[in-house]
């Protein structure tokens, strides 16, 4: 197994001069695909959402299955995924990706505008989008440190989030807006749009990708070389346990919150919109002084003081009642939660930084399935409490847990952790 980078702490000085050094070219074409794909994303999401509940008239239980659908695959080839990533040359399998996720969201939007859409038959196409979304996000979150150095990380990822707030902040109020004045399978299809866009601006990235010479390795060497790189790092074992339950937790309340504002809280497509959009406004401003927060106060404790608004989010949300004081519930919920981008900037620079190359696909593949497998779970879950005992108690629930996680945020090693630079516990203040 590798063992922690063994260099001292870098001067500030040097590190400032460093990390403000100008990002690449091939990062904004990186930029700019990221842009099209999450804003056709954040469409399509809310868009699949409105079709199942408003014109396929799923159950809570139903939405809870096709949620879960998305997230499944991660408990099957998560840790696979690392692994096949690690050995190949990763732009190509982002730009395959796109187009994969294309060919899927069209379908999606052809049976749906034909009338020959089941739960079933949406819950099954929309596990292959997990799937591939499964391998793309491996590859993605391991391609950018070839991109960019080490140094522009935290600006990098900065700008991804601010990119990402602004994305999830117009996609919502688009899909809003097209799915009340068109349909949702119109929506769908500027979402497959954007794939294409991403595939395009993906395939001009000029980036050197070494191949893996371990490939021949046993697979089950590499899973657990990966997973030991995780579970047994003094700083990203704590990490990793309390980005798990967070996420967990988190899907709980997620997976209900467009069936509490149109069913419970008879909010309309355009106002569901404007909810999720506000997420995406808290996340532009936060981002835009994520890095800097970062280096000023450290890594753990940026981490710590932007996931307090993760339980107020949630318990927010759990008390909105009908009318217009829970819309505004809703809508203070989402501009609070935005403010994470600082914490997810911050965590994914760290951990890519204090991770080997050759280990990081196999180590964010390692901690997205646990992720991502236990937003399979929790959907489910979800669903099925609210369907025999009531939208709320999913929600209470999940914001409960979310008060747990976040205490233990404050008291693991990751919350007090100050930089990557230093080796081991030695980064802890």
């Amino acid at each position: 197994m590798a063992s922690p980078r063994a260099s001292g702490p870098e001067p500030q000085a040097a590190r400032s001069a460093r990390s403000s050094a100008q990002l690449p070219r091939d990062f904004w074409l990186l930029f700019g695909a990221e842009g099209a794909s999450t804003l056709g994303t954040s469409i399509g999401v809310l868009a699949l959402q409105l079709l199942l509940i408003d014109g396929m008239h799923a159950t809570a239980d139903e939405v809870g299955l096709v949620r879960a659908a998305q997230w499944a695959p991660y408990l099957v080839i998560g840790l696979l995924a690392g692994v096949w990533v690690d050995r190949v040359r990763r732009k190509p399998v982002l730009v395959g990706a796109d187009l994969a996720q294309a060919a899927l969201v069209v379908t999606i939007a052809a049976a749906a505008l034909a009338g020959r859409l089941s739960v079933w038959g949406l819950a099954g196409l929309v596990f292959g989008m997990g799937a591939v979304s499964c391998v793309q996000i491996a590859a993605h979150q391991s391609f950018i440190p070839r991109v960019v150095s080490e140094g522009q990380l935290p600006d990098a990822f900065a700008r991804l989030g601010q990119l990402g707030g602004a994305t999830h902040s117009a996609g919502p109020l688009v899909a809003g807006t097209l799915v009340k004045w068109l349909s949702a399978p119109v929506a769908l299809l500027l979402d497959a749009a954007s794939y294409l866009i991403s595939a395009a601006a993906l395939s001009r990235v000029r980036v050197e990708e070494p191949v893996d010479g371990a490939a021949g390795e046993s697979v089950w060497a590499e899973l657990r070389e990966g997973a030991l790189w995780v579970y047994t790092h003094p700083v990203l074992r704590s990490y990793a346990w309390w980005l798990h339950g967070m996420f967990f937790f988190m899907a709980m309340v997620q997976a209900m919150v467009v069936f509490l504002a149109t069913v419970e809280l008879g909010l309309g497509s355009v106002a569901v919109g404007l909810v999720l959009a506000a997420a995406g406004v808290g996340g532009v401003v936060a981002g835009h002084f994520a890095a800097d927060l970062g280096r000023r106060y450290g890594v753990g404790l940026a981490c710590r003081v932007a996931e307090l608004t993760t339980p107020a989010w949630g318990l927010l949300i759990a008390v909105a009642p009908p009318g217009r004081w829970g819309f505004a519930c809703l809508l203070l919920a989402h501009l609070l939660v935005g403010v994470t981008v600082v914490s997810a900037t911050m965590s994914m620079s760290y951990r890519n930084e204090v991770t080997p190359d050759h280990l990081r696909a196999r180590m964010n593949g390692t901690i997205r399935t646990f992720n991502w497998g236990g937003l399979a779970l929790a959907s489910l879950l979800s669903g099925w409490l609210a369907a025999r005992f009531g939208v709320h108690t999913p929600l209470w629930i999940g914001a409960a847990g979310l008060v747990v996680v976040t205490a233990y945020l404050w008291v693991s090693p990751f919350g007090r952790v100050v930089s990557a630079d230093p080796p081991d516990t030695q980064s802890l203040a």
